[in-house]
């Protein structure tokens, strides 16, 4: 069975939520829409204090080439636009709306009828999914229509569709493919169409069959597509993991799957992309799993964007009373919450309740060079090297040392004996590295 070749790792799966049909949150009283959804320029206000809006309605613009529109996912009065806290502890710019009632736009398509044929041109796809506001809903949030967009000098040859999920406890895609098959291959042929290619793959790993046996049921309807199931080994879902298990096509260091003629989209992505394009739905609400191994009732929830996580929690029976770490995504490249006054954004895929007895950190030890971290590293780095180059703020030894080829999968830290904080201080290394390297550019234009 196809897999990626360099390292990687197979941590518990714990997907106690697979299987479970998808059920709605209820709307809350108040929804907080961050106007930045982690990758590029926060969005700009497009509404202001008191103003009525309806569920799709624009309500910040993009602003620049790297960033994406944002849209109510709610009927209501704007109470205020303020800063608000996202899953990273920083603070930007979010739109505070109260609840009335749920009035959408006349435009939007909410028949339950699946409209196959798009006849739109690559151009005017593209359009739509930029106006849509959709950015990438497997965790990097990186505005879909940028990636659509081929540089000039490039050609695209594969679509790849991401249908891995082979992060521990989150099952949101899996259960996506099983409840939207068909919408999902229509998405993945206006995607083919955007980029002009004849073939697509749809990569999902082998613990997910009922998946692969539904895509490939609707597969055989278009024309070009083809569900290769893959061997279970994180971080499969990484693009240039997925690529070489898939393609056997290996990303140069330092770049983008175009050079090797493949784009990359999240199955979730893809649905985002179909009701966009056919239905003239905005990006404004998304499945998110609510798991962890006290949670009574594990599930896979349709959510509004900017939905309070306290409601969240509220709707699914409460937070476990053993808790004690919250982390937004999965537990190895997800991020532990600052507090729980945070809300929904476009890539939160899941809320991961961590009992006490695993939330702590094992005392760390010296390293004893067994070089698992190395063996393990699916980036061919130096996983033990960098952390004490990082230690030391070397910070150019750590860019001779490629630190940017980082995917922060957390791999190196999961394996190590020695419970050392590999990938927090590979962290904040690509961090300072990825400012010296922005301000020598600045300085040389």
């Amino acid at each position: 069975m196809k897999t990626f070749k360099m390292g990687g790792v197979h941590p518990p799966e714990n997907k106690f939520s697979a299987g479970k049909k998808t059920k709605i949150i209820s709307l809350p009283q108040q929804v907080i829409i961050p106007l930045r959804h982690y990758s590029g320029n926060p969005s700009v206000a497009e509404v202001s204090r008191g103003e009525i809006v309806k569920v799709g309605q624009l309500i910040g613009r993009a602003n620049g080439f790297i960033s994406a529109n944002v849209h109510s996912s709610v009927s209501g009065k704007v109470s205020k636009i303020d800063n608000a806290m996202d899953a990273f502890g920083y603070k930007f710019p979010a739109v505070f709306i109260d609840v009335i009632g749920d009035d959408w736009l006349d435009e939007v398509d909410l028949s339950p009828e699946v409209k196959r044929v798009c006849n739109l041109e690559p151009h005017e796809i593209i359009k739509k999914v930029a106006e849509a506001g959709i950015v990438g809903l497997g965790g990097a949030t990186f505005p879909t229509h940028v990636k659509l967009s081929i540089p000039q000098g490039k050609k695209a040859e594969v679509l790849i569709i991401n249908g891995a999920e082979c992060e521990p406890y989150l099952t949101c895609d899996h259960q996506l493919m099983l409840e939207k098959g068909e919408e999902i291959i229509i998405g993945i042929s206006i995607l083919m169409k955007a980029i002009r290619v004849k073939k697509a793959i749809i990569g999902i790993e082998s613990n997910k069959m009922d998946a692969v046996l539904n895509l490939e049921k609707w597969a055989k309807t278009m024309e070009g597509i083809e569900v290769v199931p893959l061997k279970v080994k994180y971080p499969q879902g990484s693009e240039k993991q997925l690529i070489q298990a898939l393609t056997g096509r290996e990303v140069p260091s330092g770049a983008l799957p175009i050079e090797v003629g493949a784009v990359v989209q999240n199955v979730a992505t893809t649905f985002a992309v179909y009701e966009a394009v056919q239905k003239n739905k905005p990006l404004i609400e998304r499945i998110i799993t609510v798991t962890g191994k006290s949670v009574p009732e594990p599930g896979n929830y349709w959510v509004r964007i900017g939905t309070p996580f306290t409601h969240i929690i509220e709707e699914t029976g409460g937070m476990p009373q053993d808790t004690g770490k919250v982390v937004a995504g999965g537990p190895m490249m997800g991020r532990a919450l600052p507090s729980l006054d945070l809300s929904v954004a476009k890539g939160t895929s899941s809320i991961l309740f961590i009992p006490s007895s695993e939330s702590k950190r094992g005392k760390v030890f010296n390293c004893i060079r067994c070089a698992k971290c190395v063996f393990h590293c699916p980036m061919g780095l130096e996983p033990y090297l960098l952390m004490n180059q990082g230690e030391k703020q070397m910070w150019e030894n750590m860019e001779e040392n490629r630190v940017m080829d980082c995917i922060e999968c957390g791999s190196c830290s999961f394996i190590c004996p020695s419970n050392r904080p590999l990938v927090d201080y590979i962290r904040y290394g690509k961090s300072t590295v990825g400012t010296m390297i922005r301000n020598r550019k600045t300085q040389k234009s």
